[in-house]
């Protein structure tokens, strides 16, 4: 039988710490939260593995992002205990958990329906998270403004959307392009305007769409 608790520290251990993860809260948050508690039953072996991990309906291409990517773009994100957070693409709702740990709000984003349900009953008990289901591209203006909006998965674009729903001064964490190609880019939002600079590379599964849209060419 697998002994979660010391799969939870040696992922933090191993996978965390071991790629430039330094911030207190952010490790504490990583130890903090039963990861295999938003993992199906059959799956739940695999919890603690350093790979994107398959979740949702077959066929959903949904994911709860590798681990180490994870902890590098909350770390990225700089949660402040009193900001308000849109997690974007949230699945059963693990890294709003995390996000849960670090803000004084969080909006879990989810467009599948099954998968919002799952990280409802999964979220129940983190007072702070509520579970919103819709499309992904589109974000969830109603419960914005956001200090911070965090993407759960590689995106082609950032839709000026999810842009918009940022507070001055808010920041905005996406992994753009896909496969190896992927960078992790912090965007702010400054006087109106978007400001964004690569962080470091990352290689994730893609979230559902974003793709962008076909360029006209005579």
């Amino acid at each position: 039988m697998t002994d979660f608790a010391q799969a939870r520290r040696t992922m933090v251990d191993c996978q965390v710490r071991t790629n430039d993860v330094t911030e207190g809260r952010v490790v504490d948050a990583f130890l903090a939260v039963p990861r295999e508690a938003f993992v199906p039953a059959p799956k739940q072996a695999l919890a603690y593995l350093d790979a994107d991990l398959a979740v949702g309906p077959a066929g959903s291409q949904r994911y709860l992002i590798q681990p180490m990517f994870l902890a590098k773009l909350v770390q990225l994100a700089g949660v402040k205990p009193t900001d308000v957070v849109l997690d974007v693409g949230a699945a059963t709702g693990y890294s709003a958990a995390i996000l849960s740990q670090l803000a004084a709000k969080v909006v879990a984003l989810e467009s599948d329906e099954s998968l919002a349900g799952e990280a409802k009953t999964a979220l129940a008990s983190y007072d702070n998270v509520s579970v919103t289901a819709g499309p992904l591209a589109n974000g969830a203006a109603a419960s914005g403004p956001y200090d911070v909006i965090l993407l759960q998965g590689s995106v082609e674009e950032v839709p000026l959307a999810l842009f918009e729903s940022l507070r001055e001064g808010g920041r905005l964490i996406a992994v753009v392009g896909r496969g190896r190609a992927g960078r992790a880019t912090i965007f702010v939002r400054v006087g109106g305007d978007f400001t964004g600079r690569i962080a470091f590379d990352a290689s994730l599964s893609a979230l559902p769409g974003f793709a962008k849209a076909p360029a006209f060419t005579f």
